[in-house]
């Protein structure tokens, strides 16, 4: 049986970690800087139109369309369907396709 923190202000967010974050309309990637009660803010960030297969980009790291975002996003936690840990090892992408 799975324990939960009794500190009801702990995330199961790790700062510095990379994720990729799914919104109700999009998603982006980015590492974690802070965890506000509302939103997520994230830097070396990209807006990402399409994954692809998302389960062969959640292995490799690689996506089909990348806006990258210059300086950080903020997201509001409130729009967030889910969060995956990025691919140990893969770098984040930082190139416009």
């Amino acid at each position: 049986m799975r324990t939960y923190p009794e500190d009801k202000h702990a995330t199961p967010y790790t700062i510095g970690k990379a994720y990729l974050v799914r919104t109700v309309t999009n998603y982006f990637s980015g590492n974690l800087v802070a965890v506000f009660e509302h939103e997520l803010l994230l830097t070396k960030a990209a807006w990402i139109a399409d994954t692809g297969r998302f389960s062969e980009s959640l292995k490799t790291g690689i996506m089909s369309e990348v806006e990258p975002i210059p300086g950080h996003v903020i997201i509001g936690r409130g729009a967030i369907v889910d969060v995956c840990e990025w691919p140990e090892g893969k770098p984040l992408p930082d190139k416009v396709k």
